[in-house]
């Protein structure tokens, strides 16, 4: 009989020494302040569900739910800061109107990380990550300016999200060329109505030693089956994310017919399992031996309940090999054309040749 890992089973964090449990708990559900998440007392037990179960790797950010995410987890702390790995992030603004209170600049980055510890009454970020690139600050800055903060001890690891492969490859071969602190985790979506980061995301973290942890692995919820062709919207509602999660999904673009056909083949799977759709989804993702730890982000106790259970969920290659076909992402250039066999003949010489991706 195979084991099936549980909360406690922990896994190091690309090539740190760093212990971090299989699913992340994040928490841009934790407060009520943009209308859909969860309240201080739900949001309570959620934590505490998740440490007692053996949970230690929290996601947050400077933006979360205004700054309410934050403040909540400082609160959620208390009396257990060392149990738990605090990963936050910066690069959103805090100020509206004030041009310098986002980016990756370093006096958004040393400002953002003040503001992260004041909340979370702590002396030191475990995890920072660049929370996407802003196209603008370059490359030497943000290196050297995460090394400075590393150096100083506020921060002990970082990491990097929603940001170009070749750009994550050029910072990440910098840092090691001049000895900087390295990028040790790589977060960006990932689900099974979003697999285009397996053209270049995934086999960089793998070949340059980061640890990845997706977020969205549900889809923003639409691989649980909670919507239907009714809830479908035209261009005119892309963009329109205030008050409601299901703005957000719809602005986030992954509300379409494709992803209901994908939730689909989720659901028949599932009730072919005796699982709900949710844990399919993320045991789906499990299964990638690149991912590390994806973050699940529960509104109330009863789905974080059963996001946790997905771990019990053991994918047989025949579904896996289902949930692969419904969801196979379009092949990329330049793949697509040296996977001809026209091109592999020119390459090899008409000989077998293994390769390694």
């Amino acid at each position: 009989m195979s084991h099936t890992p549980s909360l406690d089973d922990y896994r190091l964090l690309g090539r740190s020494g760093l212990r971090v449990s299989p699913l992340s708990l994040g928490t841009m559900t934790f407060g009520e302040e943009w209308g859909w998440g969860a309240g201080p007392e739900e949001a309570a037990k959620i934590f505490d569900l998740y440490l007692d179960r053996g949970g230690n790797f929290v996601d947050t950010s400077v933006n979360y739910t205004d700054g309410a995410a934050e403040r909540l987890l400082g609160g959620f702390l208390k009396g257990r800061r060392d149990r738990v790995v605090v990963g936050t992030k910066f690069t959103m603004a805090r100020e509206p109107g004030n041009p310098n209170s986002g980016g990756n600049h370093r006096l958004n980055m040393i400002r953002s990380l003040e503001t992260s510890l004041r909340r979370l009454q702590t002396d030191r970020i475990d995890l920072l990550y660049l929370h996407g690139w802003d196209f603008t600050t370059s490359s030497q800055e943000v290196m050297r300016g995460l090394d400075d903060l590393v150096t100083s001890g506020k921060v002990v690891y970082v990491g990097i999200c929603n940001t170009p492969a070749w750009r994550i490859a050029e910072m990440q071969t910098m840092a090691e060329l001049l000895n900087w602190s390295p990028f040790v985790a790589l977060q960006f979506e990932y689900s099974l109505i979003q697999r285009t980061v397996e053209h270049e995301l995934i086999p960089l973290a793998a070949s340059k030693g980061m640890g990845v942890v997706p977020w969205s692995a549900l889809g923003g919820g639409v691989l649980t089956g909670k919507y239907s062709p009714d809830d479908l919207v035209g261009d005119s509602g892309q963009g329109t994310a205030a008050g409601s999660r299901k703005g957000v999904i719809e602005a986030s673009g992954n509300l379409t017919e494709r992803s209901l056909a994908v939730a689909d083949v989720v659901r028949e799977v599932a009730a072919e399992l005796g699982a709900e759709p949710a844990q399919v989804a993320l045991a789906w993702t499990l299964a990638n031996p690149a991912v590390t730890s994806p973050i699940i982000g529960a509104r109330t106790l009863a789905q974080a309940e059963n996001n946790i259970a997905a771990l019990d969920v053991v994918l047989p290659a025949e579904h896996l090999a289902r949930l692969h076909s419904a969801s196979a992402p379009e092949p990329i250039f330049p793949k697509s054309f040296m996977d001809r066999p026209l091109t592999k003949g020119l390459v090899f010489g008409g000989a077998s040749v293994a390769t390694r991706g």
